[in-house]
């Protein structure tokens, strides 16, 4: 009988393994998706590429689907594809040219099925900087009238097109959700490092959604996680044009919590401060600091935290929802890992209804 050689997965696709299931899962990747690719690859080298297969499996199945005028199902399966594109370039930093491959097909598959979404939506493309943010708006299903926006902000490794779970979230509550990619997010990491201070992407943002006759330049809500979860009280403080926050598991101090982060984040942050070194990286995280700001948001803050978060730790949001003028809510989630992933029942409807509360939107 033939022997078969087991060979021991790296370091990086143990952790893959043990710490990304429900984060990828609760985003909309099946779980066999999951299970097949992970156990398929022992060596990060692979990951990538293991992933953009699984991905055009279902760009394949979305596009026949298209071409068969199926559309809700094509809708369906062009997500999942661009989910799985953009978690094959997600922490895939090593190797920029293949990310950025995954990561345009991501974009392509997302776009394509906007269209085709319950509710659908559509790609936008705003003025900032002499260059453009990408986002993709949607409205809830026969809308009328100017609706409030939730706009939905990423993380250090997130980008827009991991928020479709999240977006529906609002989108049944009557409020329209617009998730867009930042300076050093997504489609804006090649043009711009990330910024600390993120209220200026937010402004324009706003400034365009006031532009708009079908969304309500009075009624805005902002939701961020992990970085995200710093950036949106960030903007809240200075763009006063905010009337409520979610916050969820964000750093009150970047650098505070820097060491403690897995390698692959690390290397995220080299990427995305345009770094030449992690060292690099991490003195420019300095910046990133809600001192002296928390006290500057007096909006409605939701705050949320991790009691298990490891690359987080809970107490930065604890210190957020103590230090702001503001009415604030802090839920800390017992058990709970980074954005509370797995813990998504004690919060996610919660501060979905919470957010339309504080948005004046009627109770159904």
């Amino acid at each position: 009988m033939k022997e078969v050689s087991v060979r021991q997965p790296d370091a990086k696709i143990k952790a893959a393994r043990e710490n990304w299931m429900v984060r990828l899962t609760t985003a909309g990747v099946p779980l066999t998706d999951f299970i097949e690719v992970t156990q398929s690859i022992d060596i990060w080298d692979d990951w990538c590429s293991a992933w953009s297969i699984r991905a055009a499996m279902h760009e394949k199945t979305g596009r026949e689907c298209l071409a068969r005028s199926q559309n809700l199902a094509a809708g369906m399966h062009l997500n999942t594809a661009a989910l799985e594109y953009h978690f094959a370039k997600f922490l895939f930093t090593h190797d920029v040219q293949q990310m950025k491959q995954a990561h345009m097909k991501a974009v392509e598959c997302r776009s394509l099925a906007l269209a085709h979404m319950n509710p659908p939506g559509e790609r936008v493309a705003i003025p900032f900087e002499g260059k453009f943010l990408y986002g993709n708006l949607r409205k809830p299903k026969d809308a009328v009238g100017q609706l409030p926006v939730i706009l939905i902000i990423s993380g250090m490794d997130s980008t827009k097109e991991e928020q479709h779970n999240y977006e529906q979230l609002f989108l049944e509550r009557n409020m329209a959700t617009f998730s867009f990619d930042g300076p050093g997010q997504g489609e804006g990491e090649y043009d711009w490092p990330i910024r600390h201070a993120f209220e200026e992407p937010v402004a324009a943002v706003i400034n365009w959604v006031e532009r708009r006759l079908d969304l309500d330049g009075d009624r805005i809500g902002v939701s961020g996680s992990s970085m995200g979860g710093q950036y949106a009280p960030r903007a809240a403080a200075f763009e006063k044009r905010i009337k409520a926050v979610i916050a969820n598991g964000g750093a009150f101090s970047v650098i505070d919590n820097f060491d403690q982060r897995p390698q692959t984040l690390k290397d995220a942050y080299k990427l995305r401060t345009h770094s030449k070194s992690v060292e690099e990286a991490r003195e420019k995280s300095r910046l990133f600091d809600l001192t002296d700001v928390a006290k500057l948001v007096t909006c409605p803050i939701f705050v949320i935290a991790g009691q298990a978060d490891h690359i987080t730790r809970w107490e930065d949001s604890a210190r957020l929802a103590k230090e702001v003028s503001g009415p604030s809510i802090f839920l800390l989630l017992e058990g709970g890992i980074h954005v509370g992933h797995n813990r998504g029942h004690l919060w996610r409807t919660q501060c979905a209804d919470w957010m339309a509360e504080q948005l004046g939107v009627p109770k159904r």
